[in-house]
């Protein structure tokens, strides 16, 4: 692990090394020394003035040759959240480039969330998202990360494996993505250390024990290797390189391997002038030893998204061992252990515009595209993980683009990834020059064309065999706006049923059809909103009848309540409701009498209903359409339905209909059972001539919205014919 013990003379040689403009050198001066005072009087755990732990961020950043104003930004990165400066004066003393930088890697200190999950989640929301923007974000906070895990020793045990898994899960993964080798290896070891120590020390162990054999054979195979490119002439360097740890202990676990199996633990690299000259060794090398079928990987042709280039091998040598060797040129090497930072590194005078970096590591963009979604934290940070972290498979387009995918992708998910309405008019795909089914998965080096149709437009079967959350996301969102226009039309067409069942039973339009009235009687009705109640009346699983009379009944309440309080509260107590039985009937002007519900039509609370005097049995309750109270009108009398408890049910019957299948009567209890009501008997039959069958279910409910609610779900069930209320 490396410890350096800075100075401000030691930073300054790095600085000075390759940025020579004064104005720029003054610029930084007078960050170190603004930071310096700001800080003064901070220390961190380990008993350090705070600033060396700037100092040191902004010496990496240094060494990765970044900018004035990236290395202003190291250096102040915490000066807006420590020690409360604000804008106005952070701006007027630099400018508002670097406060931007500054700012985006300051951390959400005063925002509530949740829990820690969700803070660290919408945390790393921000900077993804800042990074998309300019990517020097992302170098200042890596950076400041690499030092605050050298020094983690000093944190107590349990935020030391919190940071350690944050750093693992989250930074690494960025480092690795941008090309920084360096630091995404020292990373991994050092958040390795924190997690699992005993699996560290013990594989650091047998690095170590292996340590003078592995060298004496990597020393033997050097001057092998080195001896035969002289013959020919060739530039270049050669050395071992070592595996780090934590690539060791992921390839045994990942492989199900021991430590001396792993193949690449014996590894070269040989750095050359040109292309030419890698392939030239490459073909040496080969014609010399023998190369392991299937181990040749040429990321020179085919770049990584993260601008990696180099030729990969793995040969046996003549003492038997298996050596993993890594062919490139200097500026390969450079933006190989340096990544995205080599590639922007400073030059006096030629300083590149953030964006232009941006537009040419594409996968950036997805940050930005990702967070359109308007998803939860959480969800954006397992989308970014999926998508981006874990991607490594690599397609190209027709025109040499290269697109990166996790493994699995399919030439679906590689339309949403050129374009949303690629995707959406995908109708083929050509890989490699062959006509393939979409569900076809990707490999690294395939070449993809789409067939699409502008008419065409996304199956929700492709839901089950996408593998990028960006695409499930588009075509859910596709059919999210598809299902909001559908709904639409369905609260349009309930309006006009409600309007037209209003105009048939004599009642008013122009008063009744009120938004705020419907609104207000929405809650009684077990509904949410006046969009929800009119789509309810479409779907039928709502009677526009029943909201037509809890309406008037609602407008007739408000009316008696403007009288009361005209009349004064004394004259209210004139006004008793009628008595009514358990079942919640009153009958006007008779008092003492039974009343029961007839059990041939089953009425239930909110259905039109009659009495009809029995002899002996007092008042039998009756649907008004039930045919048995209509052979004799003479013993018939008005009856009302009263206050009830909420704890009263009513039994009633209903004769369902439906195509014989396996499961029926499965699903239409499980209906009835998603609605709350209690089945008190079944009988079914089956009618094997025409393959039906036919069940009678007598079912306890609320009212008589509750019981439509029932049978229009229940129609809906698949095979059912019919279901309708029974009357004995």
């Amino acid at each position: 692990m490396k410890k350096i013990k800075l100075t401000k003379e030691m930073f300054y040689e790095e600085v000075t090394s390759y940025i020579k403009n004064e104005e720029s050198l003054a610029f930084i001066r007078k960050a170190y020394d603004y930071a310096e005072d700001k800080h003064k009087d901070q220390v961190r755990l380990s008993g350090e003035p705070y600033f060396v732990h700037l100092l040191n961020v902004a010496y990496e950043l240094a060494k990765l040759r970044a900018d004035p104003k990236t290395i202003a930004a190291g250096l102040l990165h915490d000066v807006l959240e420590d020690c409360g400066v604000e804008k106005e004066e952070f701006v007027s003393l630099f400018d508002e480039e670097t406060y931007t930088i500054v700012e985006a890697v300051t951390k959400i200190g005063n925002l509530k969330f949740k829990d820690e999950k969700e803070y660290l989640a919408a945390n790393h929301r921000k900077i993804f998202i800042a990074m998309a923007k300019d990517v020097r974000v992302i170098l200042v906070k890596l950076v400041d990360r690499l030092h605050n895990m050298r020094t983690l020793q000093f944190q107590p045990v349990e935020k030391q494996k919190r940071i350690a898994r944050e750093t693992l899960d989250v930074y690494a993964p960025i480092a690795h993505r941008l090309g920084i080798g360096e630091i995404k290896n020292e990373l991994e070891d050092l958040s390795f250390l924190y997690l699992d120590p005993d699996k560290y020390h013990e594989i650091a162990h047998l690095v170590e024990t292996k340590k003078a054999e592995r060298d004496e054979a990597v020393s033997n195979m050097i001057k092998e290797i080195s001896s035969v490119l002289k013959e020919h002439g060739i530039s270049f360097r050669i050395f071992g390189r070592s595996k780090h740890l934590y690539s060791i202990n992921k390839k045994m676990v990942t492989k199900n391997k021991r430590f001396d199996e792993i193949l690449d633990l014996l590894a070269l690299r040989i750095v050359t002038q040109s292309e030419l000259n890698c392939y030239e060794v490459l073909g040496y090398i080969h014609a010399t030893y023998r190369p392991i079928p299937g181990r040749l990987k040429d990321y020179i042709a085919m770049p990584k998204t993260n601008m990696y280039q180099s030729l990969h091998t793995t040969i046996i040598g003549n003492d038997g061992r298996i050596y993993e060797v890594q062919i490139r040129t200097e500026e390969m090497d450079r933006i190989a252990e340096h990544g995205i930072a080599a590639h922007w590194s400073y030059k006096e005078g030629a300083n590149r515009n953030p964006k232009e970096i941006v537009k040419e590591m594409k996968w950036l963009s997805a940050f930005e595209s990702l967070q359109e979604d308007k998803q939860s934290a959480g969800d954006y940070m397992n989308d970014i993980t999926n998508d981006i972290f874990n991607a490594n498979v690599y397609v190209m387009t027709p025109k040499g683009r290269v697109i990166d995918l996790p493994a699995g992708a399919n030439p679906i998910d590689f339309a949403y990834r050129i374009h949303t309405e690629v995707g959406h008019q995908t109708v083929g795909a050509l890989v490699n020059g062959v006509l393939v089914p979409l569900n076809t998965p990707l490999k690294t080096g395939d070449v993809v064309e789409l067939r699409t149709n502008k008419s065409s437009t996304p199956s929700e079967d492709w839901l089950k065999i996408v593998k990028t959350s960006n695409a499930k996301n588009k075509i859910r969102a596709f059919f999210q706006k598809k299902e909001n226009e559908r709904r639409e039309e369905f609260i349009r067409q309930g309006e006009d049923i409600l309007k037209d069942e209003m105009k048939k039973r004599g009642v008013s339009v122009e008063e009744f059809f009120d938004k705020k009235k419907l609104e207000n009687i929405c809650g009684s009705m077990q509904i949410s909103s006046y969009n929800d109640l009119m789509y309810a009346i479409s779907q039928k699983s709502l009677s526009a009848i029943s909201v037509i009379e809890r309406l008037t009944t609602y407008a007739k309440k408000e009316i008696d309540s403007d009288y009361l309080n005209q009349i004064g509260q004394k004259n209210s107590k004139k006004r008793q409701p009628l008595p009514s039985s358990k079942s919640g009937v009153s009958v006007s002007g008779i008092s003492g009498m039974k009343i029961n519900l007839a059990p041939c039509c089953s009425p239930v609370y909110g259905d039109d209903i009659v009495g009809y005097v029995s002899k002996g049995q007092g008042i039998k309750v009756h649907r008004a359409d039930c045919p048995n109270v209509l052979k004799d009108k003479t013993r018939l009398i008005e009856v009302h339905w009263g206050e009830v408890s909420s704890e009263t049910k009513y039994d009633t019957t209903l004769r369902i209909l439906a195509k014989d299948r396996s499961y029926l009567l499965t699903d239409l209890a499980t209906c009835i059972a998603q609605y709350k009501a209690n089945i008190m008997a079944v009988n079914v039959g089956v009618n094997n001539d025409n393959l039906t069958a036919s069940a009678s279910i007598t079912i306890t409910v609320n009212n008589l919205e509750h019981l439509e609610t029932i049978m229009a779900n229940l129609r809906k069930i698949n095979s059912v014919l019919s279901v309708e209320r029974a009357i004995k």
